[in-house]
């Protein structure tokens, strides 16, 4: 029949062709040896490629971070080095060439491309960043935790573009939203029952349609501030997409790619996978056998694995990689037949920046520039936010104690203890060669803006909160702690066990159970944040500054400010 057919059609253009002008017959003629000549090369070849380009935990960071991507020595595998890499700039400029390299080719993203931003984004809510992606012709992406620091209504807000609700609209031009669109297969709002964004989207390649489905990972209650989510519920990550493939395949879809922000732990380089642990493995597992390709995040890795025969990757951290993807469709299955990943690092050194996203940033950095600037104060040397193995950091020390100093007034809160969140503290604070540190460095290290709260609680409680710091063994969130405050913990102890009790010391004194003690906190853990939900029990709240604020005031009375000893925290086993 469709030969038939076809032959009606030829003979029907031979007597259209008699009627016509001698040179548009020849020219009609000729598309139609050109149709023709095209469906028998798509007949002749049974694939299609396509390239998938990918990153994911931007984090706002417009520039290239500082310290760049660390990754082994080339040329001494038992070193490691830092490659300058990373910034909006040098981004678009390679993935223009890698999509232009390409006759099919989609960009997307894995989450946390907003929050924890260095102040160029956060100060104007990360609108920049949203405009930046959206001119590097990003696509979809999937929705991260900390998409939901400001609450879902500001996320929805990235999407849809308008004013910020206080702070009104403060760029340079009106803010219209997101070019791309986000997905949120497994967050459903408690009252409608329905997904804030959509589950996924389809991408047709030369009639090959392509799911893309995206979702975050369900324990971000626990990571953002439990106001701003309560009335969602974000459920377990593959049963959501395992439930969506029959949905898929109903509607032709056999090619089916993962956009998750969860992720895993390799141990080898940026291009590797060797014995990759963490969460991502244990959903990946889980996922139907349709899922061909997971683009993962989160973690902050580098890694191209397969992991149940899956094409697992992720992109580092801050727009340090670009992800390329390359895939092979049949045309006949309509599924993938094969994939396979590439790691590209962005160099500065390499890319050019795109005029394009210059003028953008330049257009913010004018606004922005001269607050940045602001020298706060000095430091004797580089401040770290890396743990040592009994979870303590140099920065977090300060930062507690920034926060400690703050409240410690009696017309202030009169806290004796100051606790803040790992997760809080967010890049080291360098030493530049003349030492200065600016307000856009401390602004970096504390991008969150959460007030300060200092609350009441007993010593008991303390040790029950302290008890917490492992409520995910996965992910121990130990709390940094300021001066005079300390303990020790027991790694062989099991869980709920493993503070000494008799070892939790302030000022050299031990902490009585039913004495009561003023904390500070921010209000990310007063709210319950990171699992700590036994802060929502401390009475008597006062409010105070933003924690960045409080580290700009530490820097501008007590600098130079040199690192600390990291003794206030100790484990045993």
């Amino acid at each position: 029949m469709k030969l038939a057919l076809h032959r009606t059609t030829v003979l029907r253009g031979d007597i259209m062709m008699q009627r016509l002008s001698p040179l548009l017959a020849a020219a009609l003629l000729m598309l139609m040896q050109v149709g023709i000549a095209s469906r028998a090369s798509a007949q002749d070849n049974p694939r299609v490629d396509v390239t998938i380009l990918a990153i994911n935990d931007l984090h706002g960071n417009l520039k290239p971070p500082p310290g760049g991507i660390r990754i082994v020595d080339p040329n001494d595998k038992t070193k490691k080095i830092n490659v300058a890499a990373g910034g909006v700039e040098h981004m678009s400029t390679l993935i223009k060439q890698l999509r232009a390299r390409h006759k099919n080719s989609i960009f997307v993203a894995a989450g946390d491309l907003i929050g924890a931003s260095p102040l160029l984004s956060a100060m104007f809510h990360d609108e920049p960043t949203i405009e930046s992606l959206s001119m590097m012709g990003l696509e979809i992406t999937s929705v991260g935790n900390h998409e939901f620091d400001e609450g879902k209504d500001e996320l929805l807000r990235m999407q849809n573009g308008g004013c910020h609700p206080v702070d009104k609209c403060e760029g340079p031009h009106p803010f219209t939203g997101a070019k791309f669109h986000y997905l949120a297969a497994s967050t459903f709002e408690k009252s409608t029952g329905k997904t804030i964004f959509p589950p996924y989207e389809i991408k047709s390649f030369e009639g090959i349609p392509v799911a893309f489905i995206g979702l975050t990972l369900k324990n971000t209650p626990r990571l953002v501030s439990p106001a701003g989510v309560a009335d969602l519920e974000f459920r377990d990550e593959a049963d959501t997409v395992n439930a969506l493939v029959p949905e898929l395949k109903a509607r032709g879809v056999e090619a089916i790619v993962v956009l998750i922000h969860e992720g895993g732990f390799p141990t080898g380089d940026y291009n590797e996978c060797p014995g990759i642990s963490g969460p991502i493995v244990d959903i990946v597992k889980k996922f139907d056998k349709a899922v061909d390709v997971v683009i993962s995040g989160h973690t902050h890795q580098a890694y191209t694995c397969n992991i149940d025969g899956r094409l697992v990757t992720s992109g580092d951290k801050y727009g340090t990689l670009v992800t390329e993807i390359d895939l092979t469709l049949d045309r006949t299955s309509r599924d993938i037949v094969s994939a396979k990943a590439n790691n590209l690092i962005v160099r500065t050194d390499t890319y050019a920046k795109d005029p394009e996203q210059t003028k953008l940033l330049d257009d913010y950095e004018r606004l922005a520039g001269p607050i940045a600037a602001r020298v706060a104060g000095t430091v004797t040397a580089s401040l770290s936010r890396t743990p040592n193995d009994a979870g303590e950091s140099v920065l977090g020390d300060i930062v507690a104690d920034a926060q400690l100093a703050e409240t410690g007034a009696q017309d202030k809160g009169g806290a004796v203890i100051a606790f803040t969140n790992p997760g809080g503290v967010r890049t080291h604070i360098i030493k530049r060669p003349d030492s200065d540190v600016t307000y856009g460095d401390v602004f970096a290290s504390q991008p969150f803006r959460n007030q300060l709260v200092t609350l009441t609680l007993t010593g008991a409680q303390i040790k029950a909160m302290l008890e917490q710091q492992w409520v995910d063994p996965a992910r121990p969130r130990i709390l940094q702690v300021s001066k005079g405050f300390s303990y020790t913990w027991d790694n062989a102890k099991p869980l709920g066990e493993r503070i000494i009790g008799e070892s939790i010391r302030l000022n050299g004194q031990p902490l009585a159970p039913s004495a009561t003690y003023r904390v500070t906190v921010n209000n990310f853990l007063a709210d319950g944040g990171d699992g700590f939900t036994v802060l929502k029990q401390g009475t008597s709240q006062r409010f105070g500054i933003y924690d960045v604020d409080a580290l700009y005031a530490y820097f501008r009375s007590n600098s130079p400010i040199a690192p600390t000893a990291t003794d206030r925290i100790t484990r045993v086993n």
